[in-house]
């Protein structure tokens, strides 16, 4: 009976191991990690200068173009994704293309 129940218990731990892996796998894969803390004040500064003003709508930790993206929305709208490096410096910008209307943004 004690290696019963030694062996089920053995069995539901790691039956939730292995749930909580792909829960931590799918939240990485999923979302993105968002920019926190001081570092997050100094990434929209940055950002809001690169842009002229707006407000911040998004963050990114790790983005594929820069260590740093903030996305800027503009008081007319439109959106600019700002690249940073470690530092803070600006790597580029981009404003989103808008194509509801069959051409570009200016």
């Amino acid at each position: 009976m004690k290696k019963r129940i030694t062996l089920t218990a053995a069995l539901v731990a790691v039956a939730a191991a292995v749930a909580a892996g792909f829960a931590v796998a799918g939240s990485r894969d999923d979302h993105e990690q968002p920019i926190t803390g001081s570092a997050l004040a100094r990434a929209s500064e940055s950002a809001l200068a690169e842009t002229g003003g707006g407000r911040v709508t998004e963050t990114e930790v790790g983005d594929e173009d820069a260590y740093y993206e903030v996305e800027v929305t503009l008081p007319d709208g439109r959106e600019v994704d700002v690249h940073l490096d470690r530092s803070f410096v600006v790597v580029s910008s981009s404003a989103d293309r808008d194509d509801s209307d069959g051409g570009e943004s200016d």
